[in-house]
């Protein structure tokens, strides 16, 4: 029964160190290209990052479904900036001055490629680990959790700010 028992263990060991060598060597390959490039032309953007984009250059106005999730900054040179503000998809409309389409792409947004989610029963948090874990504000994470980090976030921000305004 013991010796059962090590075997047991012995197998679910390795089973887990397997599964984490899996999601070290593959985390790399997430994280390349801004998170993931989804199938289906959608353009792929991780939570609270940006990714590049170039547009047609008669490009006067640019459409975005959802703003929850993406959000759309023009940039000279016929770039834009994607940033990943919510998880889902959406879709991006370019048109010339004449309301012709110039492009059209679907957005998906999805977490982080570099994090880490812990549940603890219901409660959910969320940390970036790399290569040392510390918590961060993400969508779905448990209301104390999220308003904790929220408010140390917060506060760390103004402080820095007004360091900046006193230098001025």
């Amino acid at each position: 029964m013991l010796a059962s028992m090590k075997c047991r263990s012995r197998a679910m060991r390795a089973a887990s160190l397997a599964a984490m060598l899996a999601l070290h060597v593959s985390a790399p390959a997430l994280a390349e290209g801004n998170g993931y490039e989804p199938a289906g032309g959608a353009i792929g953007v991780a939570l609270d990052q940006a990714k590049l984009i170039r547009v047609p250059d008669r490009v006067t106005t640019i459409v975005v479904g959802n703003p929850l999730i993406a959000d759309i900054s023009v940039q000279p040179g016929g770039l834009i900036v994607i940033t990943g503000k919510g998880y889902g998809m959406t879709n991006l409309i370019a048109l010339d001055r004449g309301g012709v389409p110039l492009l059209e792409r679907k957005i998906q947004v999805k977490g982080p490629p570099d994090a880490v989610v812990v549940y603890k029963g219901v409660e959910r948090e969320t940390f970036t680990c790399g290569p040392k874990c510390e918590p961060r504000v993400t969508i779905g994470d448990s209301a104390p959790f999220f308003q904790r980090n929220l408010t140390q976030t917060t506060t760390w921000s103004n402080q820095v700010n007004g360091v900046s305004q006193l230098a001025r």
